[in-house]
């Protein structure tokens, strides 16, 4: 499915919306270039599932874990990983396996471990139709609304 958004605001929304529909054990890859809006998607993700306090990208601890939501919700941002064996030492596997749901900004960068059944989100920017314009493609779950 692709959903246009015209403003941050809009990408956050789709973010709430996205997790409105998170289900235990799912795991959300996040993919799009420097400035596209994955964070302020994935704050939105983090509303959607009940977290209310502030959400930032864990880029420099790679991982951010939220308990207060109606799931468990384990952040990832692995843009600093250089080699995918480092996924291995925060025990990777363990949260795909957890109680929670997963989203990992930057999943390309780990793609090898991802399992197979991977919500797929990918956010571009569309400047040719205005600097807030988003292209948001999910593949692998759909939205309603």
């Amino acid at each position: 499915m692709e959903y246009v958004s015209h403003s941050s605001e809009e990408t956050k929304a789709f973010g709430r919306k996205l997790a409105e529909a998170a289900k235990k054990g799912e795991v959300y890859a996040l993919i799009g270039n420097l400035g596209a809006g994955k964070t302020v998607l994935a704050k939105g993700f983090a509303e959607g599932i009940g977290i209310t306090e502030a959400v930032s990208s864990p880029t420099f601890t790679i991982l951010q874990e939220y308990d207060e939501g109606r799931l468990p919700f384990y952040h990832f941002d692995v843009y600093r990983i250089d080699d995918p064996v480092e996924m291995d030492e925060i025990g990777f596997e363990d949260y795909l396996d957890g109680d929670g749901v997963c989203l990992v900004e930057w999943a390309d960068e780990v793609r090898e471990l991802m399992p197979a059944d991977t919500i797929r989100i990918e956010i571009e920017r569309a400047p040719e139709l205005g600097d807030d314009i988003r292209i948001i493609t999910v593949t692998g779950k759909q939205v309603e609304g």
